[in-house]
């Protein structure tokens, strides 16, 4: 395991419900959960409740590469906070704040061995860009 955390952290120009909302439905998870344009997300299942599930097909749009995310629900605070254990038993919790017309969208999670911690968090901040983006748009 890895045994060092990682933050990630994004301001989204959006309200904290709305902002909840695209981050926890898999109809919106599916535009942005992906940290380039060469991937996609085809499809989201959540069960967003302690105990639930949740998972994500996350691949290379050439089919070259793809992997199943998948994580159990350890806490869930509505409109506040997720926690979530990662099938490698990682731990990651997502914290929702709000700031009037704003929301900042904290993300920490457990480190893995294989990757660098800089390949780790840059992947996980493109995602996270990529989901205020979508947000933003909307």
């Amino acid at each position: 395991m890895g045994s060092q955390q990682i933050t990630v952290q994004s301001t989204i120009n959006a309200d904290n419900k709305k902002v909840w909302d695209y981050y926890n439905q898999p109809e919106h998870i599916t535009h942005w959960n992906f940290a380039s344009d060469d991937w996609q997300c085809p499809w989201a299942k959540i069960d967003l409740r302690v105990g639930g599930k949740y998972s994500a097909r996350m691949e290379a749009k050439d089919g070259s590469f793809g992997f199943e995310f998948e994580a159990t629900y350890d806490k869930v605070i509505d409109q506040k906070l997720i926690g979530y254990t990662m099938e490698d038993g990682r731990k990651a919790t997502v914290e929702f704040e709000s700031l009037g017309n704003n929301t900042q969208v904290t993300v920490k999670f457990d480190a893995e061995n294989e990757n660098s911690i800089e390949m780790q968090q840059g992947g996980w901040q493109a995602i996270l860009d990529n989901f205020k983006k979508y947000v933003e748009s909307r």
